[in-house]
């Protein structure tokens, strides 16, 4: 496009035949400049004048006003077609490091429930059930908070609220590491679990800031972040575990929270929600900052919402006729999504550890001397953790390259069926190596099914409900996580069978969930 001239006003775009010099006496036509009424008609008696080309024919009065032309502007554009023109560049690569940190973060938070659950069952002698609340606590608060951090997004911005989740993260993950008790623990896992509840809103503000061709990959690959978090978690716990204790693994699992909490004042503001909530300045500011870093020409002309606003952040609206039938499909495929993938999570501790299951008689620290079966995890059992881990990188690039040849829909069905038939083949055998590879296949495979379900509902849900949309499937998600470790930690231990069915029979019918979704959002708008 061409360049903007020096001293024209924000708001013009530079097209044949408009925003040029023009002889004195003659008179251009209104290009949509902001603050200009483009689209009044001539007051009073025009019958001489005849609008040729954007000038006037000769014999018009000279102080014909601008205003009184009748021209309906055609200079418009939208943040989306904005995100289009400007294209992925420095701008997006530094929002992907801030957004993944964050990413990284929360995952760092989840890992740590499959190990400091078997941890607390070996220092503090708590049963199953207790074992599984602690993971239990951590998802109820997630639930609760989505909403809420939903709400706080669309009326504040995306921004204020990730700011906030970044200090209360820190802050709580730092106090459950000096818990002196297990209730104490309890209520302040419970409270990082609230926070937690804001971090889908950075893949809301991610999405909103990438370009349609590129969107699905980016958001995919932001997973890769998720993956490294769990990863440099299982590491971290095989270094500081068995010496240090789960305490220290605590204290040291918040150091990137602490650093997102740092560099959140950084983070750009929605576009989006800028133009919906009447800031379009603010918004031009950030498309021509984004502009500026990806060394592009900014667009010309007058910054429009996309579509009607609506009603913000209503979860009336999410279940109005033409959502309602998408809405309860997507809240039951995250649900199942979030149960079959901490599932497996847990189940994979339970079945390392189990190989290395011992008594301890706590009769010298208990006065009615409790006998407790402790299985600590072997430097062994860490290295498989770690090699099931890995296997979300090539999930990953797997849903990449299959989300764009099949689509959404297909894909996420796909990948449910495969993981339902990994996890009833755990089952089949008891040879170890036989073992790791079967939950590096489902869990490379359930990770890409989580990260295809983040790149789909940013998608099908209009700007004004996106983020309370993305807060709403959060919360079901949270639902499932809930549920659970009642499955992966307490029913697994007297039936591993019933265990992986019921995992089995969730997954069948997510599939069937996802291919009666009624909307394929491949190469769509994110507007619309």
């Amino acid at each position: 496009m061409k360049p903007r001239r020096v001293g024209m006003a924000r708001g013009y775009e530079e097209m044949d035949g408009a925003n040029v010099p023009r002889p004195p006496g003659s008179v251009g036509a209104v290009g949509g400049a902001a603050g200009a009424d483009s689209t009044t008609g001539v007051a009073g008696n025009v019958s001489s004048v005849t609008a040729v080309g954007g000038t006037m024919l000769a014999g018009t009065a000279p102080e014909f006003e601008l205003a009184s032309v009748s021209v309906v502007p055609d200079d418009t554009y939208t943040v989306t077609q904005a995100v289009n023109a400007l294209g992925f560049g420095w701008f997006q690569v530094k929002l992907s490091l801030c957004v993944g940190l964050c990413w990284m973060a929360d995952s760092m938070e989840m890992t740590i429930l499959s190990v400091l659950g078997p941890a607390l069952h070996c220092d503090w002698g708590i049963s199953r059930y207790q074992q599984a609340l602690v993971t239990t606590v951590v998802f109820l608060g997630m639930m609760l908070s989505s909403t809420f951090w939903g709400h706080l997004s669309d009326r504040y911005g995306r921004k204020p609220a990730l700011t906030l989740c970044g200090v209360l993260l820190f802050l709580y993950g730092l106090l459950s590491s000096v818990a002196p008790s297990f209730g104490w623990l309890l209520l302040l896992r419970g409270l990082v679990g609230f926070a937690i509840g804001c971090v889908p809103q950075s893949v809301t503000l991610y999405a909103e800031f990438l370009p349609t061709k590129q969107r699905a990959k980016c958001v995919v690959l932001l997973d890769c972040f998720w993956a490294l978090g769990a990863c440099f978690e299982v590491a971290l716990a095989l270094a500081v575990t068995p010496t240090l204790g789960w305490r220290w693994l605590l204290g040291l699992s918040a150091a990137p929270l602490f650093i997102f909490a740092i560099i959140t004042p950084w983070l750009p503001e929605s576009a989006r929600y800028h133009v919906t909530s009447g800031q379009s300045d603010k918004a031009l500011n950030t498309l021509e900052q984004i502009a500026k870093d990806n060394r592009r020409p900014m667009l010309l002309g007058r910054l429009v919402v996309e579509g009607p606003s609506g009603s913000r952040g209503s979860l009336k609206a999410l279940l109005g006729s033409s959502l309602r039938r998408t809405t309860l499909l997507l809240w039951f495929i995250w649900m199942s999504c979030a149960f079959c993938y901490y599932g497996l999570v847990l189940m994979s501790t339970e079945l390392f550890g189990g190989k290395n299951k011992t008594i301890i008689d706590r009769g010298m620290a208990v006065d009615d001397g409790i006998t407790i079966d402790c299985q600590p995890l072997a430097t062994t059992d860490y290295m498989d953790l770690l090699w099931t881990t890995l296997a979300e990188f090539p999930g990953i690039f797997a849903t990449i390259y299959v989300i764009e040849k099949f689509g959404r829909k297909k894909t996420m069905a796909l990948q449910f069926l495969f993981y339902a038939g990994c996890v009833l083949m755990i089952t089949v055998t008891e040879v170890r190596v036989l073992l790791t590879i079967i939950l590096f296949m489902a869990r490379g495979v359930i990770a890409g099914l989580f990260q295809a379900a983040y790149v789909y509902t940013p998608e099908v849900y209009p700007t004004a409900l996106r983020s309370v949309g993305v807060g709403g499937c959060s919360a079901l998600a949270r639902l499932g996580a809930m549920a659970t470790p009642y499955i992966a930690q307490v029913l697994f231990q007297s039936s591993i069978w019933s265990a992986v069915t019921v995992y089995g029979i969730f997954a069948a019918c997510a599939s069937v969930a996802c291919m009666l979704l009624p909307y394929e959002t491949r190469g769509a708008d994110l507007a619309h």
